[in-house]
């Protein structure tokens, strides 16, 4: 009722003015439900990416591409806007207009880089509005073909005859895949030196050529060097070996018991995007994860899909920062 202006209560209180009175009412309703649940989209929605063509993020991003524009209603762009660990991409979304057209599709850096980075451009957990967790998944430690080991066991010894010689590579210096690398140096007892390239691509790239001895990254991402034996697998991060690498053991397998770790992608919008279109945007994106077809085409990368709701992924980043910064300081790891 605050919604209908004082001259009109006014006049409803006489005398055969109540039919105006009502006539403002409803007209005033469709004004408020219209403000509370905005028109959307009304353009082409922007999907940013944090690293460069060729990496998991991107590989995912194409596959439900074409089904999410059928789904919104509107051509979904792909935009790669790599560099400085995503954080050129987050920054980018994280002060772009509140409006759930641009998007952001992250890697596990996002809640590493509170802790590798003194500072950032933006607040992890305040600029950003969670939709859903996409999906999550182990990684494999592949490595270059020519490389003399073909067991994680034959690589540590390996690194052990020569310290500091060897190198993996990274997506960056507060990426998952360099903390995993780091963890199996603290576990081994070895030392093999970091290689930070600009995304997932070049740095498989580098495993390819022997620049890098191996790097954690996903198995989709390195499929088809792995089929054409370009890259070899020495071992998953996982629980249990991965359908599409039957015999390549776990790590716990390969003989380091607790080793676990999963990476994870999730989709945010800036903070501050209205609550209805956060939640379009997720019942979209958990249609589009459940669809059979894009299922079975994430499922075959190595993935697990989990299409959360916007909660359980808001839960699950502070648990995997708060992971991560017990990890950084058991180890005393320091970031560049």
């Amino acid at each position: 009722m605050n919604s209908i202006p004082q001259w009109a209560r006014a006049f409803a209180r006489l005398p055969g003015i109540c039919a105006l009175a009502t006539a403002v009412t409803c007209a005033a309703l469709p004004l408020a439900a219209g403000a509370a649940d905005p028109a959307f989209p009304t353009k082409p929605v922007r999907m940013v990416i944090p690293f460069a063509p060729g990496g998991l993020t991107d590989l995912v991003a194409r596959v439900i591409q074409p089904k999410l524009s059928e789904r919104l209603g509107q051509t979904v762009l792909i935009d790669n806007r790599p560099g400085a660990g995503g954080v050129i991409a987050t920054n980018h979304v994280a002060k772009s207009a509140p409006d759930g057209h641009t998007l952001f599709l992250s890697w596990d850096t996002h809640t590493i880089n509170p802790i590798a980075m003194k500072q950032l451009p933006y607040d992890t957990f305040k600029d950003l509005a969670p939709v859903t967790l996409m999906i999550r998944l182990p990684l494999v430690m592949g490595a270059w073909s020519q490389l003399p080991a073909n067991s994680l066991g034959e690589f540590v010894k390996l690194a052990k005859s020569q310290p500091g010689k060897l190198n993996f590579a990274s997506i960056g210096s507060g990426s998952s895949n360099r903390l995993y690398s780091e963890l199996l140096n603290s576990l081994a007892g070895i030392d093999v030196v970091h290689v930070p390239y600009s995304g997932g691509g070049a740095a498989i790239l580098a495993m390819m050529s022997g620049e890098a001895a191996y790097g954690f990254f996903s198995y989709g991402s390195m499929q088809a060097h792995l089929k054409s034996g370009k890259l070899k697998a020495l071992a998953v991060t996982g629980t249990r070996r991965l359908a599409e690498l039957p015999d390549t053991p776990t790590m716990v397998e390969a003989g380091f018991p607790g080793y676990e770790a999963y990476s994870w992608v999730g989709i945010y919008a800036a903070a501050g995007t209205p609550d209805a279109i956060i939640t379009r945007l997720n019942r979209e994106f958990v249609a589009v994860l459940n669809d059979p077809e894009i299922n079975k085409r994430l499922t075959g990368m190595g993935v697990e899909v989990v299409a959360s709701t916007p909660q359980a992924l808001a839960k699950f980043q502070q648990d995997d920062h708060q992971k991560w910064v017990d990890f950084v300081r058991k180890a005393k790891l320091q970031f560049d």
